[in-house]
């Protein structure tokens, strides 16, 4: 497909670069795709996006993804597996690094910390990411976190419950706390979710030598449907002081990186479908399509990132000028 685009728009490509012997072949990207070292890649993609992005990210989500079909049978290589950066309020995908499966995210994880310019910002990661020396590696960079907290660090998930537990039995007699509540409704459920901050833990964080820990925040969740009503709690760890009701928009603000990156990389990009799987060329491959999802959201106007795409394949002009801007 891009072989044959690189055929068909050879003038509009001739704004960009002269191409004087035409465009590369089908084999030729390929080649291109396998061998460029894919962390060099990632590096010059997150010095493309700050500069693009202008101001610091206030909130940066980070998840895992995996490209279902990217892999070679009888078990001759593993399906792509990539940690993403995300920007929660300009949704802008920040930087990337390729792993070898779900549970090396905890070593590439720093990696990616270790390429960003975090100051300032606030970290937000699932569980697999609440490790210490994660912890420490965002406080080393003058940044924040919010780490979901569950049975993966043993004994400090039953002293955070506990303590909750036992302070909100007595009325928050012996530690400052905040609350939050709101309620949403959609496609006939009824979500109700309070907030609890509990601050002044010096002695959490002495007990289990966590780095810069703060506050304990808990998240109960009551949803009611016509299926029934189901009940949960989230815990989660946090270098910051602040109030329930912001923890609450940071804590759901997490979630953008699943509704904003990973449906639109799946549903518009469909990057579940594309069978690319030759050496570096999966990860090199989804670098370029963050690319150009941050071209698209980049883009002016209130049009969908599909939309978009159309709209870039029928109008060369609009093509240019997402390039160019």
């Amino acid at each position: 497909d891009i072989a044959n685009f690189g055929e068909r728009k050879l003038a509009l490509l001739r704004r960009f670069r002269p191409f004087e012997n035409g465009t590369p072949s089908h084999d030729q990207l390929g080649d291109i795709f396998a061998v460029l070292d894919p962390e060099q890649f990632q590096q010059a993609f997150i010095a493309w996006v700050t500069a693009l992005s202008g101001a610091p990210a206030e909130a940066i989500a980070i998840d895992g993804k995996t490209s279902r079909r990217s892999y070679r049978k009888k078990g001759e290589t593993q399906p792509l597996h990539t940690v993403s950066a995300f920007a929660a309020r300009q949704r802008l995908v920040l930087g990337q690094m390729n792993v070898a499966d779900k549970s090396n995210e905890i070593v590439a994880i720093p990696k990616l910390l270790e390429m960003m310019a975090l100051e300032g910002a606030i970290v937000t990661i699932d569980a697999m990411g609440c490790q210490k020396n994660i912890a420490a590696t965002i406080a080393a960079k003058n940044a924040d976190y919010v780490l979901a907290l569950k049975g993966n660090q043993g004994s400090l998930r039953t002293d955070v419950e506990t303590f909750a537990a036992e302070q909100m039995a007595n009325g928050f007699a012996h530690v400052t706390a905040t609350q939050h509540v709101e309620t949403d409704g959609d496609h006939g459920r009824i979500d109700r979710r309070k907030t609890t901050v509990l601050h002044d833990l010096q002695w959490l964080r002495e007990r289990h030598r966590w780095p810069a820990l703060t506050a304990v925040v808990s998240v109960e969740s009551v949803r009611e449907g016509p299926a029934g009503t189901e009940t949960e709690t989230r815990f989660y760890i946090t270098s910051l002081n602040l109030p329930a009701d912001e923890m609450a928009r940071i804590v759901r603000g997490h979630w953008s990186v699943e509704n904003s990156l990973h449906w639109v990389m799946d549903m518009v990009f469909r990057d579940d479908d594309c069978r690319i799987r030759t050496n570096h060329a999966p990860a090199n491959f989804l670098t370029t399509k963050h690319i150009a999802h941050n071209l698209f959201r980049n883009a002016p106007g209130t049009k969908s990132i599909r939309l978009r795409r159309k709209c870039a394949a029928w109008d060369d002009d609009f093509l240019a000028s997402l390039v160019t801007a």
